[in-house]
């Protein structure tokens, strides 16, 4: 383990020090003053030139009250840690400092005193709140999280006013030393979730984390799977949602999406509004998700099975208008299957990249213009663009991003198992999906939780699954919550009668 070097009461012996650590970080704003009404205090400001604004700040006012005390009176107001300032933090070695001013914040050095004072400022430039990009809802906040983990886990507590939710910082990455923090309740948080939470962020070592997707990968339990083990958000609305069902939420600096965990299938399909409109919708909306989640995989494959294999259990008059359809189309089936689905998803893709209005546009008209296309050359039939839309349509309405990245990766692995074996292939392919999702867990949940598994909670979660029953019927918590607080929702004596 590397030695630290202690401050010294010296003030040259600790600006020495710090230029050891810092030399040529012509970012880094050095200044020599001196404090104190006889001005005989020498002092060193250093700080990051954007991160720190002299011109009206704590700090600014700091240094004015340094400059009406005596000698005397400026050392005993940093014994006694009597600086006015609630953020201040004192330093005892050059390391920590050199952290500090890492941070954003202001290192001040005092000739004659032994620590280093870390003084707080508006720190790195930001974004700043802005709307959501993903996870649109109808009804509900429409604040997103920002890429400053202060600020993300500020606006999950203007949510939660509790002192029951805590905030445990952590380290992530050898070099980039980046912020991470675990928010949650405590009481309804296990605490075999934390101590797991913990071990898998010690369990690896890493030069740095830019994102909490390095956090993420590094730390699932069987990374070969397509199926996200991690819940992603960036609505401060739904992480606040899931402190309070007793989850974990992992916010990392420079980072505008939070982790959550424990997950299961069944929440990667709900949304935030489906708590804020009546239960008559919600179930209605969450119901076409679930089918949306399954056509999402299946139907390029389903209809290659059906054409190709099965095409008795189409009606006749459907059968010949496919057939029409296909002729002079001078691919088969699964290659004209394919061109198209390469070709949408380098649509995708393509407005991913683009800026603003352009990239927003470009699948529209894009996929319009290639379709016609394509269809007028007789490269493909229009069954096939009909079903590749729909198939695409299906995708986008699943709420998670990364949920929904699943299943465009095993759509192709149904298009080959339905143009091999038809329906047997369908058949093959959803036992091999089923079974994997029945052996992948979240931090110790069933992936397939309520499916499988409700009775450890004594049924309680499928009151919110397939379909979401009035909010007066929801009176428990989740499975992911502690045993011993599952109650969230009680009614007077009066209303428990009725």
């Amino acid at each position: 383990m590397e030695e630290k070097t202690a401050v010294s009461s010296s003030l040259k012996e600790n600006i020495a020090q710090m230029e050891r650590l810092f030399h040529t970080c012509d970012d880094i704003k050095k200044i020599d003053m001196t404090l104190g009404k006889d001005r005989d205090v020498a002092c060193y400001l250093t700080f990051i030139e954007v991160a720190v604004d002299m011109g009206n700040s704590a700090l600014l006012e700091l240094l004015k009250y340094f400059r009406g005390l005596s000698r005397a009176e400026i050392y005993a107001s940093l014994e006694k840690n009597a600086l006015g300032v609630s953020d201040a933090m004192y330093f005892s070695t050059i390391e920590e400092a050199g952290d500090g001013l890492l941070t954003g914040e202001a290192i001040l050095f005092v000739d004659g005193f032994a620590k280093a004072v870390k003084i707080p400022d508006d720190g790195y430039p930001n974004m700043g709140v802005s709307e959501a990009d993903s996870e649109k809802v109808v009804r509900g906040s429409n604040e997103g999280f920002t890429d400053s983990v202060k600020q993300n886990a500020a606006l999950i507590r203007k949510r939660i006013r509790s002192p029951q939710v805590k905030v445990s910082q952590k380290k992530a990455g050898v070099r980039s030393k980046t912020n991470v923090y675990l928010v949650y309740m405590e009481g309804l948080a296990s605490e075999e979730l934390l101590a797991e939470i913990g071990r898998r962020l010690e369990g690896f070592e890493i030069d740095g984390v830019l994102d909490s997707g390095v956090i993420e990968q590094l730390t699932e339990e069987k990374w070969y799977s397509p199926f996200p083990q991690f819940q992603t958000t960036e609505r401060p609305d739904r992480a606040a949602m899931s402190i309070l069902e007793g989850r974990v939420i992992l916010l990392s600096d420079n980072s505008p999406v939070a982790l959550v965990l424990p997950t299961d299938y069944n929440s990667f399909i709900k949304t935030s509004d489906d708590y804020y409109n009546r239960w008559e919708i919600a179930s209605f909306e969450r119901l076409l998700r679930y089918v949306a989640s399954f056509f999402a995989m299946t139907l390029p494959g389903l209809y290659l099975a059906v054409t190709n294999f099965h095409t008795q259990i189409l009606p006749t008059t459907l059968l010949l208008s496919f057939a029409d359809a296909r002729r002079g189309v001078p691919f088969p089936a699964v290659i004209e299957v394919l061109i198209m689905e390469l070709s949408f998803e380098l649509l995708r893709e393509a407005g991913v990249r683009l800026p603003g209005a352009m990239g927003n546009t470009i699948g529209i008209v894009g996929g319009l213009i290639i379709g016609q296309a394509a269809v007028e050359a007789n490269l493909v039939s229009p069954i096939v663009v009909i079903v590749i839309s729909f198939t695409a349509l299906c995708s986008f309405a699943v709420p998670n991003e990364e949920f929904a990245t699943a299943g465009r990766l095993l759509k192709f692995f149904f298009i080959a198992a339905c143009a091999w074996l038809g329906f047997f292939g369908m058949l093959a392919g959803l036992l091999a999906v089923f079974i994997h999702l029945s052996q992948l867990k979240s931090f110790g949940i069933p992936y397939l939780m309520p499916f499988v598994g409700a009775d450890l909670n004594e049924y309680e979660d499928e009151r919110d699954f397939l379909w979401r029953q009035p909010l007066r019927k929801l009176r428990k918590r989740p499975i992911y919550a502690n045993p011993k607080d599952r109650r969230k929702l009680r009614f007077s004596d009066r209303e428990e009668k009725g």
